[in-house]
């Protein structure tokens, strides 16, 4: 295993780390400085560079924000631990908006530290696991007509620096097109670097996109570069493009104008060389009509237009992405692959997919956690597709329970014996789920206050967080951190929830 880097100028700091991960087999390498981290960084490899890299904020040497800023643009998915003994806001928002993994406010507690530093371990582990896997598989599928159209389309537009405008539904994978795009065209050896203009609130836009100056506002500590520089030699995608405000659509056609612009609080201009790629699911003739979109910015972005159809187009696609899917969610998951029966693959193929590729690929994680067996019949397939036991098809709302089975727990057999130990309520069968869960409880509290039992509340609400961080670890591919955000907990909120409930 690759080692653990710390950076501190207090010898003490390094040591007790240091000393404390070694009990844990987990190797270190300590530095003083940022300079000699970068040095060594220049002449690392793939076998002998770093795991995570822990550093400290401030120290004689240099600056750790600025450390995570230079290695982030080298190593993006390298995960950064910031520790810090001025626990104050403005060092906390500036290591998270560089991408750090977490920060550590001074003095910590060692046991808290090294749990941190192992999950961060798990999470460069997965990423280089989901690398290596996105190498040996293909960038796209798609056997339909329709996408052999796009697929022609990339092609003929591999030796261009063409701007390109994809548009389709949400989840019908416009950034992997983006992606092939940029991979077969001769920018390939340049960086691609993505942005969902929608998902950054309009404040932070700017400074994503162009950059800041140290001091351009408050919490600007140091000066940062925006995705443009960032992409400079290479490819920009902006996604949903028809959400970006109206202002900085001035200020974005400037740049595709003459390739200048200027950092946030900037007096001099920046040239940049980028191939811009823009993606949207509006209707921006539309837009432009409604007075949201500047006509002069979408002329511009849309020179070549690629349409990616919607999956409901191209149905003779799905059993073959649906293997693929299980495949991988497999592979990041850590189990067995799940097969899936011809009868379980015509009920997806008659289901219209309004999430598109997105939701196929969801679909597909959740199956892996849920199904107990490893063949996956038209019964095991979720609430929404449409299946009961019976083989008729209702509306999701009315899917009846199971005789004498609680429609409360849907559960995989790997879970099944650590989150339901009591025998007057088995679990339902795997392929029954009701909207209605409510009922399901109420069910449920009734048979085990019934019971005699004095530990309802705690039972209960075992059983209830336990699906619902399951279904988070599914929905986010296992990563925790991304499933407390979703969650709406925090991170060491979930981490000790998992513990606690025996999910490890």
């Amino acid at each position: 295993m690759k080692p653990i880097w710390i950076v501190d100028d207090d010898q003490s700091i390094r040591f007790v780390l240091e000393k404390a991960l070694l009990r844990e087999g987990l190797p270190t390498r300590s530095f003083t400085n940022p300079r000699d981290v970068l040095l060594a960084l220049s002449s690392a490899t793939e076998e002998n560079g770093p795991q995570v890299l822990v550093s400290d904020i401030r120290m004689p040497g240099g600056s750790g924000l600025d450390l995570l800023e230079k290695v982030k643009a080298q190593y993006p998915a390298l995960p950064v631990i910031i520790m810090t003994a001025y626990s104050d806001l403005d060092s906390a928002v500036s290591a998270f908006q560089g991408g750090a993994f977490e920060y550590l406010p001074k003095p910590f507690d060692l046991p808290k530290a090294v749990e941190l530093i192992r999950r961060a371990v798990e999470e460069s582990q997965r990423e280089e696991v989901s690398e290596e896997q996105m190498a040996q598989t293909p960038e796209m599928l798609g056997q339909a007509p329709a996408m052999q159209d796009v697929f022609r389309a990339i092609g003929r537009l591999s030796q261009s620096n063409v701007t390109v405008m994809i548009t389709g539904e949400s989840g019908s994978g416009k950034e992997l097109v983006a992606r092939a795009l940029h991979k077969h065209s001769s920018r390939a050896s340049g960086p691609f670097v993505a942005i969902n203009t929608a998902a950054i609130p309009k404040d932070l836009l700017e400074s994503e996109l162009f950059g800041h100056e140290r001091g351009a506002f408050t919490g600007a500590q140091t000066m940062r570069r925006g995705r443009f520089e960032q992409a400079d030699g290479g490819t920009l995608f902006l996604d949903e493009i028809g959400d970006m405000p109206f202002d900085l659509q001035t200020r974005l056609l400037r740049v595709l104008s003459d390739g200048h612009f200027y950092r946030v609080g900037g007096h001099s201009a920046v040239k940049t060389n980028v191939r811009v790629i823009a993606a949207t699911h509006q209707n921006l003739e539309q837009r432009v009509k409604d007075g949201a979109f500047r006509e002069d910015l979408f002329h511009r972005l849309n020179v070549i237009r690629l349409r990616l159809p919607a999956l409901r187009e191209r149905r003779e696609d799905v059993p073959m992405l649906t293997r693929h899917f299980l495949q991988q969610s497999a592979v990041q998951l850590g189990v067995e692959a799940k097969r899936i029966s011809d009868a379980a693959l015509v009920w997806l193929g008659q289901f219209s997919f309004p999430g598109n590729v997105r939701q196929l690929e969801n679909m597909c994680h959740w199956l892996t956690v849920m199904t107990p067996a490893q063949l996956i019949e038209s019964k095991d397939l979720p609430p929404e597709v449409g299946v009961v036991a019976g083989g008729a098809v209702e509306s999701p709302v009315s899917l009846p329970s199971a005789p004498g089975l609680s429609p409360l727990v849907v559960v995989p057999s790997s879970v099944s014996a650590t989150l339901a130990e009591t025998p007057a309520l088995p679990l339902a069968a795997p392929a029954v789920a009701v909207a209605n869960w409510e009922t399901g409880l109420e069910a449920d509290a009734m048979a085990l206050l019934a019971s005699g039992r004095n530990d309802v509340w705690d039972e209960l609400t075992r059983r209830f967080e336990s699906r619902l961080i399951l279904a988070a670890l599914a929905a986010t591919r296992g990563r925790r951190i991304e499933a407390a955000q979703r969650l709406g907990i925090g991170r060491n909120t979930i981490t000790r929830k998992i513990h606690d409930l025996g999910l490890e």
